[in-house]
């Protein structure tokens, strides 16, 4: 009987560790280990712009000498001011864009790589790819699910499981919602899509507020937060807010919505927020980042930029 037993132990102690090890694999690779994805790369967004956009507007540099400030950047092509305000106990930042071209709206990936799990800091992205302004994108590698179309190149066109709006910006410039469930990536694509990044939800459509404080309860509570929005087509507000601090209680939704509408914009996104919320002017942050992790910048898998 004492044998059973010992053996009845010993098979429940090995499956035990067995499943214990399984599992902690299966955390790791889905939550730690980098997982790079082949297929598309880097260079074929550089072809993609040049088909969408011609070559000589692809390959710019830049348009004459820039005028630069603390807050602000000018050149032939490109505009940036930001300022920051007071709001709801929170520092907010928020950055006007003017375009002359969507081309250069862009996106880049943590250590220019489509994968899950790979992640820098969005100041060390920007630097990377020389960008002139910078917020954190929709950490698509936190999932399996939404669409992820970057400068011209399809990655993904799984639609998100429960019902999603991605944020689409096209070759004209102009920044629209579609619920991924009733298209295609590939179908936005072939429409001319730019960029499509999926996180949400839409702040604001047709001038008119999407949010309010019923909508989206545990999201409605005040932290940090990024979102874009357009006033018209290559003509944006970004903005990014502290909080969790002190200094910072943070945005509701529905604030950031409201503050999208007293900007002027038409249309508005909210993108990945928290500890990602990051906005970097010029390779220097200008927010402060509160990742509880590391009490500094959250390592990312993406960023919208804007530069050439």
């Amino acid at each position: 009987m004492n044998r059973i037993l010992k053996k009845r132990f010993l098979f429940s102690t090995v499956y035990t560790a067995v499943l214990a090890l399984f599992t902690l694999f299966v955390l790791l690779d889905t939550f730690v280990i980098p997982h790079g994805y082949g297929g598309r790369t880097v260079s074929d967004g550089k072809q993609a712009a040049e088909d969408l956009f011609g070559e000589e507007v692809a390959e710019k540099a830049g348009d004459g000498t820039p005028i630069m400030t603390e807050n602000s950047y000018t050149d032939g092509n490109l505009s940036v001011s930001i300022e920051t305000i007071r709001l709801h106990d929170t520092q907010v930042y928020v950055a006007e864009v003017i375009l002359s071209s969507a081309a250069y709206f862009k996106t880049a990936f943590a250590e220019d790589t489509y994968g899950r799990n790979i992640r820098e800091k969005s100041s060390e992205i920007a630097e990377r790819v020389g960008a002139i302004f910078a917020v954190n994108g929709d950490f698509y590698g936190f999932r399996n699910e939404g669409f992820v179309i970057r400068n011209g190149v399809l990655y993904r066109d799984t639609p998100y499981s429960s019902s999603r709006d991605a944020l689409v910006v096209d070759a004209e410039g102009k920044m629209f919602a579609v619920r991924e469930k009733s298209t295609s990536a590939q179908t936005l694509l072939s429409d001319g899509a730019w960029q499509a990044l999926s996180f949400g939800p839409v702040l604001l459509e047709n001038s008119e507020i999407c949010v309010d404080e019923d909508d989206e309860i545990g999201k409605m509570e005040s932290n940090p937060r990024t979102a874009v929005g357009m006033i018209e087509p290559l003509h944006y507000i970004f903005v990014v807010s502290d909080g969790r601090t002190r200094e910072s209680e943070g945005l509701s939704l529905l604030q950031m919505a409201e503050l999208m509408e007293s900007y002027g914009c038409t249309f508005a996104y909210n993108l990945d927020g928290g500890g990602s919320s990051t906005m970097v002017f010029n390779g220097r942050v200008i927010n402060n980042p509160t990742d509880g992790r590391s009490g500094g910048e959250r390592k990312v898998s993406d960023i919208v930029c804007i530069g050439y």
